[in-house]
């Protein structure tokens, strides 16, 4: 687990991200999804407790030393019941975003007695979970096309193709401003080890047991901001993104996501990338 002791202050003075001062409207199903899932999983932790007001004076704050503007008002309740009508804007997702996960994540460490796993697994099972609710909406929403394994190159192309759907959506609905790619072909250096794979060797590493790779290129996507910020002084990221498509592998018979050594801290907006790790269930 990446351990750190900074505060959000010291961590946007190390790392600021002018290049998301201009927001950006985000999409009404998006927010919708992403609403009853973040929200439901968040309350489910501890159903008694109405901890709003934390999540509260932690959006306002982290838009104030973010962002540098005053929250508006009423923006948690509008997240928390969206309306469909008003949009959210990138810099209040991105917020909205960092003030439920800090809640889940302190909270899951404040009580460890409730949860069964160590600290680390409790907090990646909170990310996973938001994630499945997320694409089961999206999966209903999208109508998505889903092989019944990888057996096959046709099956990879299958699931390749609503991958690309899935990427489509989340562009379009303002999670990700400006690219969106999920390769198969995969040429990086992973500590002192060169990886290279080329996407038709991919069903072939499966079928024998073996693990198979893939590479997630985002481009500025909207929490960036708040994934290394809550990496940095927390020890966990949101993932949202990754935990969808995390997701739809699983509804294939397939475990993936992104290697434990990812840190977002290290890449330009425009090109964030995951090296992924592929195997089966």
């Amino acid at each position: 687990m990446h351990m750190t002791k900074k505060t959000l202050e010291q961590v946007v003075g190390e790392r600021p991200f002018p290049e998301y001062a201009d927001w950006w409207p985000v999409g009404s199903a998006f927010t919708a999804f992403m609403s009853d899932a973040i929200v439901s999983v968040w309350k489910a932790l501890d159903p008694d407790s109405d901890a709003l007001n934390e999540v509260r004076e932690s959006a306002k704050g982290y838009i104030r030393t973010v962002y540098g503007r005053p929250a508006r008002r009423g923006l948690v309740e509008a997240f928390v019941h969206p309306d469909g009508e008003t949009a959210l804007q990138s810099g209040e997702f991105d917020a909205l975003s960092y003030a439920f996960y800090r809640s889940a994540f302190r909270h899951i460490e404040r009580h460890p007695d409730r949860f069964e796993d160590g600290l680390e697994r409790e907090r990646r099972l909170f990310t996973i979970r938001v994630g499945k609710l997320f694409f089961d909406h999206l999966n209903r929403h999208l109508a998505l096309d889903l092989p019944e394994g990888l057996n096959t190159p046709g099956q990879l192309e299958q699931l390749s193709a609503a991958i690309d759907r899935v990427g489509r959506f989340l562009h379009d609905q303002g999670y990700l401003r400006s690219h969106f790619a999920f390769r198969f072909d995969v040429d990086v250096e992973q500590e002192d080890t060169r990886i290279i794979q080329h996407a038709d060797e991919v069903v072939s590493r499966l079928q024998k047991g073996r693990l198979a790779y893939a590479l997630y290129e985002m481009g500025y996507p909207v929490i960036l901001p708040s994934a290394v910020y809550l990496y940095h002084t927390i020890g966990e990221a949101q993932h949202h993104s990754s935990r969808t498509i995390e997701n739809l592998f699983g509804e294939v018979g397939y475990d993936a996501r992104e290697t434990d050594d990812f840190d977002p801290i290290g890449y330009p907006s425009e090109m964030v990338v995951e090296l992924w790790e592929i195997r089966s269930l």
